[in-house]
């Protein structure tokens, strides 16, 4: 079987008018594979308004889902039934993993058995901001209005098309120790001269690392000098001085 996860990120731009090209970003399709289980695998991230517009009505969800199958279908040279069921769960395999894909980034073959890593987005460790954490093959889809015949076109855009340069920002990383010399906690300050508002940002911490991208601005991923408890991570965005404080306490062993 093909599980498809579909899901939103701001960064991805959303049409300009009903009738224009659908933007759309795509990981690689994936064969997945363990505990006598077998199934590929891929993820799609539409605009919000996107995933909005489809949820108003079974029609527009329908299309949008038609509209999705035929992409896949073009860039993975695939020949699909259309014949498909919208599982009970929201996401199928890990998080981490889908945000890899999306953002094309090297990990090892996975394995169901495996345990993954936890992550928080800055969504939850500020609570002001949605966070749509995926990424990043600059797609557009052509669709026809959903009165007329279901034919989509399909547009690739090259890189070159959607230039993104990302600076890296100024940042400070200290372990604070215990008379002891234990690691109780990692304070990160990270100059952000460019953003006016916590809500540019995209930031998600695991247990060893970090990454924070402000689109078209910055991007910053650091390997963590211990290893942190994300659940109790605090970040405060200080808006004067454009800079964010996030504190990572050491995790008990």
């Amino acid at each position: 079987p093909l599980f498809i996860n579909v899901c939103s990120w701001k960064r991805v731009p959303a049409p300009k008018a009903p009738a224009d090209p659908i933007p759309v970003s795509a990981g690689p399709l994936q064969e997945v594979s363990g505990e006598g289980d077998l199934y590929s695998i891929i993820d799609i991230a539409y605009n919000p308004d996107v995933l909005q517009r489809g949820e108003e009505s079974p029609e527009n969800m329908e299309h949008l889902i038609l509209l999705t199958l035929k992409f896949v279908e073009e860039r993975c040279n695939l020949i699909l039934s259309y014949l498909y069921t919208i599982e009970s769960f929201k996401l199928k395999g890990s998080r981490e993993t889908m945000q890899q894909r999306l953002k094309g980034r090297q990990m090892p073959t996975p394995h169901l058995s495996q345990s993954t890593k936890k992550e928080l987005t800055l969504d939850q460790l500020l609570h002001t901001m949605e966070a749509e954490d995926c990424s990043n093959a600059p797609v557009l889809l052509k669709e026809e209005s959903v009165t007329q015949s279901k034919v989509h076109l399909i547009e690739e855009i090259t890189s070159t098309e959607m230039p993104e340069k990302l600076s890296t920002p100024v940042y400070e990383i200290i372990t604070v120790k215990d008379a002891n010399k234990k690691p109780l906690k990692i304070e990160l300050k990270i100059e952000l001269p460019k953003v006016s508002s916590v809500s540019e940002c995209d930031l998600r911490i695991s247990k060893d690392d970090i990454i924070i991208e402000v689109p078209e601005k910055y991007k910053l991923q650091l390997d963590l000098p211990e290893v942190v408890d994300e659940e109790t991570t605090t970040a405060v965005f200080h808006k004067g001085k454009r800079v964010l404080f996030i504190t990572m306490p050491v995790a008990k062993p």
